[in-house]
């Protein structure tokens, strides 16, 4: 299912009006949708690299856009929509004891998620679910999801093709293990 899914996907970099179907992916993926906007990032940069900025933009206010979706979802039907997806993506069990800490470290869950492969869909609805600060919320999110559409489109405006296979395979392992350092610096810097 998953592979038609992103197969699918895939396939709608080709269509005249990918554009729009980039904007549709990127907001249901940040809070329903398996498959991340990268994939059609990936392709619509490589084949219009001249159109890499305004593709990262047009993904990055629809992720954010869906983030707010998401954050309702948790918000105002975590029972009835947010937990499925929880449980989908097999965090649900996770759930009670991550409230409890969500809200005094929940930009840096936003921040995290928003760049690394932890899906972004889990901490937008966490963040509605525990009531996460609203503009705290979308002002994570909006740094997040644009380091993380604005850098890969920028490699691959610069680098091309031969970049793709970096940011398929080893980006998402660069921006956790980024995230990582930055978190325990400041866990050192707080500690000492």
């Amino acid at each position: 299912m998953i592979r038609g899914l992103y197969d699918w996907t895939l396939s709608l970099a080709r269509h005249p009006h990918a554009l729009w179907a980039l904007a549709v992916v990127a907001f249901i993926e940040a809070s329903v949708f398996p498959i991340p906007p990268d994939v059609l990032i990936i392709a619509m940069v490589v084949a219009q690299p001249s159109r890499a900025f305004v593709i990262a933009g047009v993904a990055t206010l629809a992720s954010v856009a869906g983030g707010l979706a998401g954050y309702w979802i948790g918000y105002g039907a975590f029972e009835t929509l947010g937990r499925p997806v929880l449980e989908f993506y097999g965090k649900d069990a996770y759930f009670e004891s991550f409230a409890e800490r969500y809200n005094e470290w929940g930009a840096w869950a936003v921040l995290i998620a928003g760049v690394t492969p932890f899906p972004y869909k889990v901490i937008t609805i966490l963040s509605g679910a525990t009531a996460l600060s609203l503009p705290v919320f979308m002002v994570a999110s909006l740094i997040a999801r644009a380091a993380r559409f604005f850098i890969v489109a920028a490699l691959l405006w610069k680098y091309g093709a031969p970049i793709r296979d970096f940011i398929e395979r080893r980006l998402g392992l660069m921006f956790t293990l980024f995230m990582v350092l930055l978190l325990g610096g400041f866990l050192a810097i707080r500690v000492l």
